[in-house]
């Protein structure tokens, strides 16, 4: 089961996860993936369900170059197709995003890899509590479930709040909370945050966020840069040091606009 918690409830419940991951043997670059392909625990299946359609995405995500075991074992760990419709199961181990209604999109599997590489900032164990921007139909979430000890994920669309509160019921993922509000505002009493991550491409970054952020933690999210006509968005990087916010821009993306309020 999955646990709802609403912005007014004070007490956290406790984790860990039920689903089963084994500790990845950390190694520097990519020597450490036999081919690509990430040892996990689970049953073998057919189609969709199949561990070898999973490992052929990861073994795709190691040649454009992700290194992370953690991030690797993840990916190859979450059936990405049980976070689709249906009719577009077959094109879920494919790098390329796909609707999950109310004009929202899951992201490219190369795009979630990065970003989540990226939080994890090269660390060798499990980050601590982490705050998700946009919870969508919940894939990410699941994935930040086995990259953190406890996650938070915050969604502005009921319906979407809904969905991926189905997708992840089964999952039975007691570390991971999901709440229905405004991301812009964050959430404070989860606070403060050893990782922020942002699944919509905000103007600028809220200053709750950077409030929420610990010192010595990182946020990834993509924004808004430049003056062009239309707007262009590229992954940012904020880490926060004892000295002050250091910021990065890399590379160029394209994600849903960040909005405020809830619908």
């Amino acid at each position: 089961m999955v646990h709802t918690r609403k912005s007014d409830t004070k007490q956290r419940p406790g984790f860990p996860a039920r689903l089963d991951i084994a500790k990845p043997t950390m190694s520097s670059g990519r020597s450490g993936v036999a081919g690509g392909v990430i040892p996990v625990r689970l049953t073998q299946g057919v189609g969709m369900d199949s561990m070898a359609v999973r490992q052929g995405m990861v073994s795709n995500l190691a040649k454009q170059g992700i290194s992370d075991q953690w991030v690797l074992q993840a990916m190859g760990t979450i059936e990405r197709h049980r976070f689709v419709d249906t009719a577009l199961a077959n094109q879920a181990y494919e790098d390329t995003s796909l609707p999950i209604g109310l004009g929202q999109t899951i992201s490219k599997p190369s795009v979630v890899s990065h970003m989540l590489e990226l939080l994890r900032q090269g660390s060798n164990d499990r980050l601590g509590r982490v705050l998700e921007i946009g919870t969508g139909c919940g894939y990410q979430s699941a994935l930040l479930s086995l990259l953190a000890t406890e996650v938070y994920t915050i969604e502005r669309l009921r319906g979407l709040h809904d969905k991926a509160r189905a997708n992840l019921r089964n999952l039975r993922l007691l570390h991971v909370h999901l709440l229905f509000g405004d991301g812009i505002e964050g959430y404070a009493k989860g606070a403060p945050y050893s990782g922020i991550i942002a699944a919509a491409g905000a103007e600028s970054i809220p200053k709750a966020w950077i409030d929420q952020l610990a010192v010595g933690a990182r946020l990834v999210a993509p924004v808004t840069v430049g003056a062009t006509c239309p707007a262009r968005q590229a992954l940012v990087v904020i880490d926060k040091t004892p000295q002050g916010l250091h910021q990065t821009v890399l590379d160029v993306v394209h994600f849903v606009p960040l909005k405020s309020g809830v619908a």
